[in-house]
C-alpha cells in the first residue's frame, strides 16, 4: 500500500519552551479594604454555615442512649 508521508514541523514544540514574550502583563490592582472585608465576611459566613449544620446535624446522626426508649422498644417486642 502507498503510504502518504507528510512533513510535520515538530520544531515549534521545542521552540515553545524557550519562547519569552516581550509584552508585560498589566500590574495587579491592589485590593481595597472594603474588598478584603467583603471576602472575609463571605468566608466567615460559609464557615459559620458549615459549623451550624454540623452542630444541628450531629444529634440526628447519634444513636439514642435513652434508657426509657430502650425499655419501650423491649416492651413492644415482648407482646
Amino acid at each position: 500500500m502507498f503510504r502518504r508521508r507528510e512533513s510535520v514541523p515538530f520544531s515549534f514544540v521545542a521552540e515553545a519552551d524557550r519562547f519569552r514574550s516581550n509584552v508585560t502583563p498589566p500590574p495587579r490592582e491592589r485590593t481595597s479594604v472594603s474588598q478584603l472585608a467583603d471576602r472575609s465576611l463571605i468566608g466567615l459566613t460559609v464557615v459559620a454555615g458549615l459549623v451550624g449544620s454540623l452542630i444541628l446535624g450531629l444529634p440526628a446522626l447519634s444513636i439514642a442512649q435513652d434508657p426509657s426508649h430502650s425499655q419501650q422498644t423491649e416492651a413492644a417486642h415482648g407482646r
